[in-house]
């Protein structure tokens, strides 16, 4: 029997033996002494481990390697010494196991076998998870090498955990992984830990390779962050096999994006999709894909149209939607949903009848991924910028289009050279709104300086600030409540001393126009048409689509308003781009070469300031409380991790 299983081994040691040969890679194990750079290493001993068997990839020596395939199956012949031994060994584990510790050297976490390579062979031969061994770690250099710095983060998480069945391949990655369990970083884990964090991951791996997770390019370890990132750690504890099976089913093209970079997994709608009829259609249109005649739309906002200019302008854009389509939408609204409820309002909003819904926060992003994964007939979309989901879809708006054209105003008013900008959360997008505000004042007025204040900072007084820089323009709020006793808005000028005061322009971002666009895509039936691309569907609209504008106050001056036309007449028929030429950050950093233009991605993700800016992005723990939600699902800090 023992040598019947040595026979079955060789076969498969053959098989993986001749095929990397013809691919022209090595065919017998990989050797330590061949992976080793050449400078000296410090080494530690981690004493007696569990050793994950597919974390085995060769031996400590190259002289122990010839005896085996690159998968530590036997390709010697069956009349050996070595074969005899190893079916003694095949023998001994199928009656009392192999308890024998194996002697092993960890580098990189990829373990090479000193003593006892034909255990562990024999091991992964029944298919073995682990085999006790005593490690000795090789600790490489510290360099600015990612795999280098992602190991030694590594290193800190087994320091605390003692797991090392955990492989991950990006900075950050072992840091939310203790952030999903809801430990602090430098918490060290107790056996109950260690034993429902094995029995978690356990559960989950299964099912992910009961799905072919083994066919992506994606790790279970990654995956597994993925899924608790989606369904907390929490919660996953306490499901059973069955429902982490069909979670996962349920939830597998998430698992599929991960296969890609951020850029590859995201694919940004600038414009509505055109309808695009078949052949078939052409000669028969008798509209086999197009929609039901009414649409029920709900919208969920995090506050109320009379508290948040935000939720004000949403609304504003639910109630176009309900002039211009009477007959054929019906709409309803959810205000004040927070995090603790967003997950029941959505519950609400299927149970009324409703196919489509906008959740118009980026921290409601995380609960409408859940219930669209749960509820596929549903269309969600939530208002947030670059997610990388399946199964919702975002949008968002280019804002940084009409800040240009702001800047470009509060340059040639502000007699002084000082502009104050207020933002609110160093967020996606944000960024670019403020560079390609100060890029517009730089064009009408070389000598103009940018004043950055953060309206959400611990202790801030914006007033006592504008007073202190006496500016003559401030871009402020970029639209008020009905209730709100500020008059003033946009960008609007201000008398050096506080004088006067005068509304000089507005941003205006036409949520009813989106949503107006959007419907007419749904309706002509091309929301599976972008459907076909494998990607998360990204809605960034701008100028060309009407979703964006400035409105000029009757107040400026005729040459202003007839140069703010001409930048809005480029930019529709996309004869302008903002950020396009030789552009430079603080400190005088070339950003943008003469000639070049940024791409969209590089836009979403600015983490910079512009030259003309005197300010900085705060961290997260400089800002209110109220700002952290956000932050947590947007900010430019968390996306740089």
């Amino acid at each position: 029997m023992a040598l019947k299983d040595y026979n079955k081994a060789f076969r498969y040691g053959k098989k993986e033996y001749e095929s990397r040969l013809l691919a022209g890679r090595k065919p017998t194990l990989e050797s330590l002494d061949e992976v080793l750079p050449d400078e000296a290493l410090s080494t530690e001993s981690l004493g007696l481990v569990q050793i994950p068997i597919d974390q085995i990839v060769g031996t400590r020596y190259s002289g122990r390697s010839s005896a085996f395939a690159s998968n530590f199956m036997p390709i010697l012949e069956s009349n050996t010494e070595f074969a005899i031994k190893w079916a003694k060994l095949s023998t001994s584990h199928e009656k009392e196991g192999i308890h024998e510790p194996i002697k092993a050297w960890e580098y990189m976490n990829k373990f090479y076998v000193e003593e006892g390579n034909k255990r562990v062979s024999v091991m992964k031969f029944f298919g073995a998870i682990s085999i006790p061994g005593t490690v000795t770690r090789i600790l490489p250099k510290k360099t600015n090498d990612k795999n280098v710095k992602v190991y030694y983060e590594f290193v800190n998480f087994y320091r605390v955990s003692k797991v090392n069945y955990i492989t991950f391949s990006e900075e950050g990655q072992y840091a939310q992984l203790i952030k999903e369990m809801g430990k602090h970083p430098d918490e060290y884990w107790t056996d109950d830990d260690r034993l429902i964090f094995s029995s978690v991951y356990a559960r989950f791996t299964a099912a992910f390779h009961a799905q072919g997770g083994q066919e992506l390019e994606v790790s279970s370890a990654e995956a597994f962050l993925s899924f608790l990132h989606l369904y907390s750690y929490e919660r996953v504890e306490e499901m059973s096999v069955e429902e982490i099976n069909e979670l996962v089913k349920k939830a597998w093209e998430e698992f599929v994006l991960l296969q890609y970079n951020d850029e590859e997994k995201v694919e940004l709608k600038m414009t509505p999709t055109e309808d695009k009829p078949s052949l078939f259609e052409k000669w028969l249109p008798l509209g086999g894909n197009k929609e039901p005649s009414h649409l029920k739309v709900g919208f969920i906002y995090a506050k109320t149209p009379h508290s948040s200019a935000w939720t004000y302008s949403h609304e504003l854009g639910r109630r176009h939607l309900e002039q211009t389509f009477p007959n054929e939408v019906t709409t309803v609204s959810y205000e004040n949903i927070t995090e603790k409820n967003i997950a029941s309002a959505l519950e609400e909003a299927i149970h009324a009848g409703c196919n489509i819904i906008f959740t118009t926060t980026p921290t409601f992003a995380q609960e409408s991924l859940r219930a669209a994964i749960t509820h596929p007939e549903v269309r969600i979309l939530n208002c947030s910028l670059n997610t990388t989901h399946r199964y919702i879809r975002t949008y968002y708006t280019r804002m940084h289009e009409a800040k240009f054209l702001m800047g470009a105003i509060a340059g040639e008013m502000a007699e002084n050279d000082k502009i104050v900008y207020i933002a609110d959360y160093p967020i996606l997008g944000t960024i670019a709104q403020i560079n390609a505000f100060a890029l517009g004042a730089q064009m009408t007025n070389p000598r103009a300086k940018v004043y950055l204040e953060w309206s959400t900072l611990k202790e801030q007084d914006i007033e006592k600030r504008i007073d202190e820089i006496d500016p003559n323009c401030i871009s402020g709020k970029d639209i008020i409540v009905p209730d709100d006793n500020n008059h003033f808005y946009g960008v609007y000028h201000r008398e050096s001393g506080g004088g006067e005061q005068k509304n000089l322009a507005m941003p205006l971002c036409h949520w009813g126009k989106f949503y107006e666009e959007l419907i007419r895509t749904i309706m002509a039936g091309n929301w599976e048409q972008d459907n076909d691309v494998e990607k998360a569907i990204n809605y960034w609209w701008g100028m060309p689509t009407g979703v964006v504008d400035v409105i000029c106050s009757k107040k400026l001056p005729a040459g202003t308003v007839r140069l703010v036309n001409v930048l809005k007449h480029n930019y529709k028929t996309g004869q302008f781009h903002t950020f396009t030429d030789q552009m430079y950050a603080q400190g005088h950093i070339l950003k943008e070469k003469k000639g070049e233009t940024l791409s969209p991605e590089e836009v979403i993700e600015m983490d910079w300031l512009a030259e003309n800016i005197i300010g900085r992005i705060p961290k997260i723990e400089e800002l209110q409380e109220q700002a952290k939600p956000v932050l947590t699902q947007q900010g430019i800090e968390t996306r740089k991790g």
